[in-house]
């Protein structure tokens, strides 16, 4: 329990530090730290603990990033909860990995869902505008593209220090890990 709450302020702070660094200037991403935060507890976190991150991660998205534009709405209420809560089960079906004390392919995985998300947005946002036109240029390629990457190369660094705090707090996230018999 003590753990989630840690999680939640950490989701909370990143949210609110995002903000603040702006898209990267060469290629125009942004750090996504919050849905990393948030996809760690999808596979550190047991079932019902997976659902309520990810529900309160969607919701805290929305708050912030519900856009309007001539009176109808481009991204409404609710379409993070639902978005989130799906790439939230795809990462806790690799869970059983991760208890054993493998990380790797969550890395890889972060990436690929991170990037999913600026996707998904991206579809919203140009199936609600008339007239539909997808224009896939260099530009949106590296917002979506790039934040996937970013997350994929920070993500091990972030597993690491969220895998501390849980062992501080007195929760171990990965209790089947094999110990090595030199280590013994």
């Amino acid at each position: 329990m003590i753990f989630f709450l840690v999680l939640l302020i950490f989701m909370f702070a990143a949210l609110v530090l995002q903000h603040f660094i702006g898209p990267l200037p060469l290629i125009g991403c942004r750090v996504l730290l919050m849905q990393m935060i948030m996809l760690y507890g999808a596979i550190s976190l047991p079932l019902p603990g997976m659902i309520a991150i990810t529900f309160l991660g969607g919701l805290m998205w929305d708050a912030l990033h519900v856009q309007m534009m001539d009176g109808a709405y481009q991204v409404s209420m609710g379409w993070s909860i639902t978005l989130y809560m799906a790439i939230g089960v795809i990462m806790a079906g690799f869970r059983p990995l991760f208890i054993r004390g493998r990380w790797e392919i969550h890395c890889l995985l972060t990436g690929l869902l991170t990037a999913a998300m600026p996707l998904a947005e991206y579809i919203m946002v140009t199936i609600r505008t008339e007239p539909v036109q997808f224009i896939f240029d260099k530009s949106v390629g590296w917002r979506i593209g790039g934040a996937g990457l970013i997350a994929m190369l920070l993500s091990p660094l972030l597993f690491f220090v969220l895998n501390y705090l849980a062992v501080l707090t007195g929760y171990d996230p990965q209790p089947d890990r094999t110990v090595s018999p030199n280590t013994r």
